[in-house]
């Protein structure tokens, strides 16, 4: 249905867009949306505009979209005693001083007290978290959820994580 495509189009134009010039944004992510093949309707299409422009100008998030941070990396490890993780975090930032994976979610509207995330999200983050401290041993990784409509960036606590961790 709308809200699951919606969701694949924000986490591929997220992964692209970042790496064209600011200045040709707007005119790209509106040829995309246009395609025929997307089906999209007008209000559709500009409330996608809309919320990822927020998401990518948001002076806040420079830092996630900026140099040196990578799109939709693949990470395969051993999380917990025995547990295989295979998945794709949607951006990494890794700094000499730490390591940040933050996790896109398009849920309207999002939750906003950290209590109220999903437990499924939480379980994902902390699986995350567990095989990117076994490649950085030495660095704190913290991890966020990114909530496209608002946006909003929520940090996971370390001790919620600890929680739900393999």
């Amino acid at each position: 249905d709308y809200r699951f495509r919606r969701g694949i189009l924000v986490h591929q134009i997220l992964e692209i867009l970042p790496t064209l010039p600011q200045t040709v944004w707007e005119k790209a992510l509106a040829a995309y949306l246009a395609r025929p093949a997307l089906g999209l309707k007008e209000a559709e299409r500009a409330q996608l505009v809309t919320e990822i422009l927020n998401v990518l100008r948001h002076p806040e998030f420079a830092p996630i979209f900026g140099a040196g941070s990578r799109a939709e990396t693949p990470v395969v490890g051993i999380a917990g005693g025995n547990r295989v993780l295979s998945g794709q975090m949607d951006r990494l930032l890794v700094t000499e001083n730490e390591v940040l994976v933050i996790d896109y979610k398009t849920n309207r509207p999002p939750p906003s007290r950290v209590e109220d995330v999903h437990i499924a999200y939480l379980k994902q983050m902390a699986a995350y978290r567990a095989v990117m401290q076994k490649i950085y041993p030495n660095r704190p990784v913290k991890c966020a959820l990114l909530w496209t409509d608002g946006p909003t960036l929520m940090p996971l606590p370390e001790g919620l994580l600890k929680k739900y961790a393999p």
